[in-house]
């Protein structure tokens, strides 16, 4: 959908885009991204834009915004599960993590962050591999000192989330084929 500016989103051919999902102004949407039912994607504010990069998969009922002004980037292969908002500016690296109503505004994540469900992380740059446990409030650079390192459970569980929905891409683009 076209915004009041004129920015119409990019959509690569091998993404997978719910009905029910709704992306408009200056988005770009990789290769073999999935935005599952009722997504929001919105950078329809003047100079707001918003990157999704390839393989990520944008769950049920998530809602990212790019406010006036601000960029929001999703790097690779990452995974915004159902109901979480990430509000711009905002920037998350590769393989990323962000869990079930979590929140992230005006942060930068690098590289396999994991945010667990519940969370929220506001105005700080989380290191690479950390994780947010449930729940937990991340405010400032204090905050973020002693936040556990992501282990090896939550990487699988990291993976097994990416690959199930790199499949449902595959498979949602061949029954809207058939």
């Amino acid at each position: 959908m076209e915004n009041p500016a004129g920015d119409k989103p990019k959509i690569d051919d091998s993404a997978w885009i719910a009905d029910s999902a709704v992306v408009m102004g200056n988005v770009k949407i990789e290769a073999e991204v999935l935005v599952a039912p009722n997504a929001v994607i919105r950078a329809d504010e003047p100079g707001a834009s918003i990157v999704i990069g390839k393989g990520c998969n944008i769950q049920d009922n998530v809602v990212l915004h790019g406010v006036e002004g601000s960029k929001v980037v999703i790097s690779e292969g990452t995974s915004l599960a159902h109901g979480c908002i990430v509000h711009g500016p905002c920037q998350l690296g590769k393989r990323c993590f962000i869990g079930f109503g979590a929140v992230v505004f005006d942060s930068v994540l690098e590289d396999d962050v994991v945010v667990l469900h519940n969370a929220t992380v506001q105005g700080v740059h989380l290191p690479a591999s950390k994780s947010v446990p449930v729940g937990h409030t991340v405010l400032s650079e204090r905050d973020v000192t002693g936040l556990p390192s992501v282990g090896q459970d939550l990487m699988d569980f990291k993976h097994r989330v990416s690959s199930v929905n790199l499949e449902l891409v595959e498979g949602y683009r061949k029954m809207d084929t058939d």
